[in-house]
């Protein structure tokens, strides 16, 4: 099924039903497929700066998770396990494995999953600050609790198009937690992560997966290449927890100075190099 409006410039925007919901995702170019798969409480608009470049080579497939922007909730879903599942088997419908994945943040964990689910599916994973490793501890219990709980970018969604091309509105949504330099971000990829949570439905199962996981337990069963891709800046899911991800996957680590968490937003050209560079490196 295919959509009308356009989620990313360029990209259909489709849906697909598996087991029992309604997963939103957008498409787009031609070549080998490449999956990107967003952070908790993102959405598929989140990768506007970089999947139209990316689709100039390969077929990039967006999913959107459960729960998230026009995705319905998948309940039931106690693990990060669950979400892996929903996004190979999208992947696998769309004809896109095996492929790279890059994942951002709670999308990272999801993609290191799916690698240690199906290894014949995944041939690599980027990881863009991605979470997991801190999310065991209190402060982080407590963050992302309230956060799903009170769903402060549910007030923004409707005034993003204002806040997003104000200097101002930008430090104020995204300011310590989200990026270094909000004021710098560009107003259309500011509002790119403000669009999302209009449409929410449920963050707080894919929460609760994030917060109950562990993934240092099966990092040594991934088994495709990996590359590390973190912003040294980053007050959510700190440049320690990249250093440890490299360290037990075996994988380079890549820093991008006086960059926040939103690293796919904040600093897009310097994303495209390294997902590039990694891609070519795939052979």
């Amino acid at each position: 099924m295919t959509d009308a409006k356009p989620l990313i410039a360029g990209f259909q925007t489709c849906s697909l039903e598996f087991g029992g919901t309604r997963l939103r995702y957008a498409v787009g170019g031609a070549g080998p497929p490449l999956v990107l798969v967003h952070g908790l409480g993102g959405a598929a608009s989140n990768w506007r700066a970089l999947a139209p470049a990316l689709a100039a080579r390969r077929r990039v497939v967006v999913p959107e998770l459960p729960g998230h922007g026009g995705s319905l909730p998948m309940r039931g879903a106690r693990d990060v396990d669950a979400f892996a599942e929903a996004m190979l088997a999208l992947a696998e419908v769309e004809g896109a494995l095996p492929a790279p994945w890059v994942g951002h943040s709670l999308g990272g964990l999801v993609s290191i999953r799916a690698a240690v689910l199906r290894p014949e599916a995944v041939q690599g994973v980027v990881l863009a600050a991605g979470a997991g490793i801190s999310s065991s501890a209190r402060s982080a219990h407590v963050a992302v609790t309230m956060l799903g709980l009170v769903q402060p970018g549910r007030a923004i969604a409707p005034r993003r198009e204002r806040v997003s091309r104000s200097r101002l509105g930008r430090r104020l949504a995204f300011g310590w937690w989200g990026a270094a330099d909000p004021a710098a971000m560009e107003p259309e990829v500011a509002e790119s992560f403000l669009a999302g949570p209009a449409e929410h439905t449920d963050t707080v199962t894919a929460g609760r997966a994030l917060l109950d996981s562990d993934p240092r337990e099966d990092l040594g069963r991934v088994s495709c290449p990996c590359l590390c891709l973190w912003g040294t800046n980053d007050n959510w899911v700190p440049l320690a927890d990249g250093i440890e991800y490299a360290r037990r996957l075996r994988a380079p680590l890549r820093t991008i100075a006086g960059c926040g968490h939103l690293l796919i937003g904040e600093r897009p050209d310097v994303c495209l190099r390294a997902i590039e560079g990694f891609l070519a490196s795939l052979g």
